[in-house]
């Protein structure tokens, strides 16, 4: 039987005593992380566990964290859960939003309203990283919205009461996989959200997996990185600062 699992107090004083900080930029983002979070480990729950999710999801594990990966057939994840060992488990989407302090959301771009839909009571108030790309031959609709509106806002428009980040959804799964803590300097990841709580948490979550976190803005300037924009990509942190004339 599934238990949902409800984040511990130590825990919570790590991630508010980061997000007090302000952010002004890539640095402050890294430094509140190394001082404040240390060994602080997180639940986090998968929700589309392919070459996004499954990748993003094992460099987790590898670091420390508790992982959860979910799919419409958790069955199929097994292989994947027993080879990264006791901290991963495979489960429905349900029991992966329950369980996470964090959701990690890895699905195509379309499918952002019925998740919304089905679990917008489970997510609201988490951290909420999202990854899709909108793509007008396979998402439909919701492409043209994002193109528009702006995928960031967009995205908070069907995740509504969530702290939402935008964040590694410019690098093929291949290079994040290959590239992964390599000798500096790191590759980019670039974020942008409106909570400053979330944001802490989502830079330290990408330094973890083993790239740089590059504070882009609030979810209106996700833009700049969404699939087309000048930030999709990959370039290194100080490249990709130059590139979108960050300070």
């Amino acid at each position: 039987m599934f238990k949902q699992v409800t984040v511990d107090t130590g825990r919570r004083a790590l991630l508010g005593a980061a997000g007090a900080l302000t952010l002004q930029g890539l640095l402050p983002v890294q430094a509140a992380w190394g001082k404040t979070a240390v060994g602080a480990k997180l639940k986090i729950g998968i929700v589309g566990s392919g070459h996004i999710g499954g990748t993003v999801g094992s460099l987790w594990v590898k670091a420390g964290h508790e992982v959860l990966f979910s799919s419409r057939h958790p069955q199929q994840l097994q292989g994947l859960v027993q080879s990264l060992g006791p901290l991963a488990q495979a489960g429905e989407v349900g029991q992966a939003i329950g369980f996470g302090e964090v959701i990690f959301l890895a699905v195509p771009y379309g499918a952002l309203p019925q998740i919304g839909k089905d679990y917008g009571r489970l997510l609201a108030g988490k951290t909420v990283l999202d990854a899709g790309n909108a793509m007008a031959k396979r998402d439909g609709p919701i492409a043209d919205e994002a193109e528009h509106a702006g995928i960031g806002i967009t995205s908070q428009k069907y995740l509504p009461g969530t702290h939402l980040v935008r964040t590694f959804n410019s690098i093929n799964y291949k290079v994040l996989e290959s590239e992964a803590h390599r000798r500096a300097p790191r590759l980019a990841v670039p974020i942008a959200g409106d909570d400053r709580h979330a944001l802490q948490t989502a830079a330290g979550l990408v330094h973890e997996a083993g790239f740089d976190p590059v504070v882009v803005g609030k979810l209106a300037d996700a833009k700049l990185f969404q699939f087309g924009g000048p930030g999709f990509g990959q370039m290194t942190a100080a490249e990709m600062k130059q590139k979108l004339s960050l300070k």
